[in-house]
């Protein structure tokens, strides 16, 4: 570590570091709604959670139990927060704080390391919109956010010598990680580990350093701390009706993909440039002399890195498992870099303005990019204005085979129908132990829960999807008041028979059932699926 006297530089003062945090929230200033492709959904849930005592029809479509497992982060946190609020201003507030949160946790972490904060640490910045952020899951990216500035007070208690303090603050620190989402508490005790590691190998004895099967052991010994949530763990897995596949074991094509796709946000092109950026980052570290890996990060980083090629895709029927992973593993190595002693004060300061500038450049582009989705959420969310409170509804929301690099950020806006009109809507996750809420609306049939409110134009080999036709023609209308589509791919025009429009905008249409007309008949040769092949998104 470099001595405390030494002065600051300004990429190194605390000033610096909040003035990051700040920044870091920029693109989630405009939207009302932040534009996460899950979130929409689990605001639905909320407005479950909160209200099912004052709108008792609630109750008759959804069944939702208070249970403990490791996913209830934001689960918790909204029910204080939305009585000072309310739910829309809650939960965007407990968002924004993520990306600053993850801010401070990669720099202060990069401190307590190498004594200072290296300039090649704000490369890694831009990682607080990661495409596992971008994609809308919350709770886990609160909780990595928390294991961050957690492993970073960890780092800090161990150089000041606090073991017993740590020992003390870690075991309820670790159980309220675990409850935020388990992902956060697991990835800490990864951190934590391989830290303990080399501090224990590094320790002076009579006869030099410590064996690394020793400090392995003693390692172990210091994580006790952290190991109360095992206990959380086999309560909630073992619980009756708990659901939920792990598997898709080394996806070797998808793991490749999830690298290059940790940035992956609107502009294919400007994503990828920015993920080379990192890995040029990275590769420097190797070849370039005036540039070096802390031994500590650096074992952190591949430790991580083993979890994620052991890692499924699938973990207690949660996807994108090791998808998560990825751009967290890429910023501890990257602010495992640092400048050896060499370097000069120019070029340190060159490296760092450079950092500033990616992270800069990466967030207005997300901002710009945040300002077209909250467009694009406030232009469809007007047909909420024709929807009366209580409404049973069915959602189609138009999406490709093969996932598109810019994923439009719908496909679960429907659920605002529930938070907003208490109206039943079909893309709620429906499975025991995962979520607190599971789907009772019987007559929906198939058409009660996700993915029921995604369509496409044909047959996508591999998904669950229904072609809109065949969706059009087959939902239960008795069990439905009225019908959504959210810019459908086209289809013919006789499926919507017996439905009444009553708010269009472009493709975007909600119709209102009526129930006295008749049904429609459609041959099962017409229904029949045409499959596509599904186009690589990169």
């Amino acid at each position: 570590m470099q001595g405390d006297l030494e002065k600051l530089h300004w990429w190194q003062t605390r000033t610096f570091v909040a003035l990051m945090a700040l920044v870091a929230i920029i693109p989630l200033l405009r939207p009302e709604i932040p534009p996460l492709v899950d979130l929409p959904g689990h605001m639905g849930r909320y407005r479950v959670q909160l209200s099912r005592d004052a709108y008792p029809w609630l109750s008759d479509w959804y069944n939702f139990s208070w249970q403990l497992i490791g996913n209830l982060g934001i689960d918790i946190l909204i029910i204080p927060l939305a009585k000072l609020f309310g739910l829309e201003l809650a939960v965007k507030l407990i968002v924004m704080t993520i990306p600053a949160l993850t801010v401070t946790g990669f720099l202060w972490i990069a401190r307590e390391v190498h004594g200072r904060i290296p300039p090649t640490a704000l490369f890694a910045l831009p990682l607080a919109y990661s495409y596992a952020f971008q994609f809308g899951f919350v709770n886990f990216a609160l909780s990595m956010a928390l294991a961050l500035n957690a492993f970073a007070l960890w780092l800090r208690l161990a150089r000041t010598g606090h073991f017993r303090l740590r020992a003390a603050i870690f075991v309820p620190l670790s159980c309220l990680i675990w409850l935020c989402h388990t992902f956060g508490w697991g990835v800490l005790g990864v951190l934590a580990c391989s830290a303990e590691m080399v501090r224990q190998h590094d320790a002076r004895t009579d006869r030099g350093p410590m064996s690394w099967i020793k400090a392995w052991v003693r390692a172990g010994l210091g994580c006790v701390p952290l190991a109360l949530p095992i206990i959380l763990m086999v309560v909630w897995r073992s619980g009756e009706h708990v659901g939920g596949e792990t598997g898709d074991w080394f996806n070797w094509r998808a793991k490749i993909g999830w690298l290059t796709m940790a940035l992956r946000d609107r502009w294919m092109a400007f994503d990828i440039a920015s993920i080379a950026v990192l890995y040029l980052i990275l590769f420097r570290g190797f070849r370039d002399p005036n540039v070096e890996y802390s031994r500590n990060l650096g074992l952190s980083a591949l430790f991580l890195l083993v979890v994620f090629i052991v890692l499924p895709r699938i973990v207690f029927g949660s996807a994108y498992a090791d998808m998560r992973l990825a751009p967290f593993m890429l910023g501890i190595a990257i602010i495992a870099l640092r400048p050896k002693k060499g370097l000069s004060i120019r070029g340190s300061a060159t490296l760092a303005a450079a950092g500033l500038a990616f992270f800069l450049v990466r967030i207005a582009a997300g901002t710009v990019s945040f300002w077209m989705f909250a467009d694009d959420y406030d232009r469809e969310l007007k047909a909420l204005d024709h929807l009366p409170v209580g409404a049973r509804l069915v959602t189609f929301i138009g999406t490709e085979c093969g996932s598109p690099w810019t994923m439009t950020r719908l496909e679960h806006l429907s659920a605002i129908a529930l938070e907003r009109k208490m109206a039943y809507t079909n893309d709620q996750w429906s499975m025991a132990g995962a979520q607190l809420l599971t789907t009772r609306y019987l007559p929906a049939g198939r058409f009660a829960h996700d993915p029921s409110q995604i369509v496409t134009s044909v047959q996508c080999p591999r998904e669950w999807w229904r072609p809109i036709s065949r969706a059009m023609a087959r939902f239960p209308r008795n069990a439905f008041d009225y019908v959504w589509l959210i810019r459908p791919p086209p289809y013919d025009p006789k499926f919507n028979a017996g439905l009444v429009p009553i708010w269009r905008d472009g493709t975007s249409v909600l119709y209102r059932v009526d129930h006295g007309a008749p049904g429609i008949k459609i041959s099962d040769e017409a229904l029949r699926p045409r499959i596509r092949p599904v186009p690589t998104p990169f």
